[in-house]
């Protein structure tokens, strides 16, 4: 109510003034919704009334970017992908509520940056994600293990392997690395925020392919990585990353990597989006350059 006290006495006072200069104002771009695009155009006689006052403080109140953070908006990301992950949200519906949900993180992040409080890391401040080691241990050959196939982020029983698996050494799989003596550490490969995790998996969740895992949106590129099979996840949603920020321990969690027939490893992988639709995009490179 404080809020909305102050908001009203502000517009009281000044209406005059947005009267005189209203032709002045040039309307900031925002990105929009594809099946809504609204034009406002400015007046140059204002009449003001508590009553459209009221109707103007309500409106803004709806107004997602006026009161939103990074943390509201990271959060928004898991109702989507519930829904996805159920069925319940068909595919054009679907990729409408990322487009948005991207680009209005995209906004948040920027106006931080813009505003000195965080910096944006590009490419060429990536970190390799698995500690202590670097491409030799990427599996397959030349990046052959990305494997894109008929997969479609937003149905679950589409095939391929869009992603790249990073292998420790590991011969008795109890994920400690055989050489250190230590459990191995998963750090972000880049900036941005973390938008969802996943800490509690066990095997009652074999259905779960990824087991503990981390998605971090990376505000430089507007794509998302996928950390996942981790033993410990050691941020929460909303948590702003740069690259090298520890994320979890590796493990063995997830239908994938838990039999013994896997060795234990990152699966990592990286979608960006395109007005909605995340396609997944191959790091094999990005981890050569930044593991050199």
């Amino acid at each position: 109510m404080k809020r909305a006290f102050v908001i009203i006495v502000c517009i009281l006072f000044s209406s005059s003034v947005f009267a005189e200069n209203a032709d002045d104002k040039t309307p900031k771009k925002k990105k929009t919704s594809k099946q809504s695009t609204k034009k406002i155009k400015s007046q140059k006689n204002i009449s003001v009334s508590i009553k459209s006052l009221v109707v103007k403080l309500n409106t803004l109140e709806s107004d997602e970017e006026f009161y939103s953070s990074h943390e509201d908006v990271a959060s928004r990301w898991m109702p989507i992908m519930k829904s996805v992950r159920e069925g319940s949200l068909d595919r054009n519906s679907a990729m409408d509520s990322m487009y948005r949900f991207t680009n209005h993180l995209w906004d948040i992040m920027e106006a931080k940056v813009n505003s000195g409080k965080i910096k944006k890391y590009s490419d060429a401040e990536w970190v390799f994600p698995v500690k202590g080691y670097g491409p030799a241990a990427i599996g397959g050959r030349n990046g052959n293990g990305y494997v894109p196939g008929n997969f479609d982020f937003f149905d679950g029983s589409t095939g391929g392997h869009p992603a790249q698996d990073i292998f420790i050494r590991d011969s008795d799989q109890d994920c400690v690395d055989d050489v250190s003596g230590d459990y191995v550490e998963i750090v972000s490969m880049s900036g941005g925020v973390v938008v969802e995790t996943r800490k509690n998996w066990t095997t009652d969740m074999m259905d779960i392919k990824g087991g503990n895992i981390v998605y971090v949106y990376d505000n430089f590129s507007n794509g998302l990585f996928y950390y996942a099979h981790l033993k410990e996840v050691k941020v929460e949603v909303g948590d702003l990353v740069k690259p090298g920020t520890l994320l979890g321990i590796l493990g063995r969690t997830g239908k994938n990597a838990y039999p013994k027939r896997s060795p234990t490893h990152l699966h990592i992988m990286y979608v960006r989006s395109f007005d909605g639709e995340l396609r997944p995009e191959n790091l094999y490179n990005d981890l050569i350059k930044v593991g050199n």
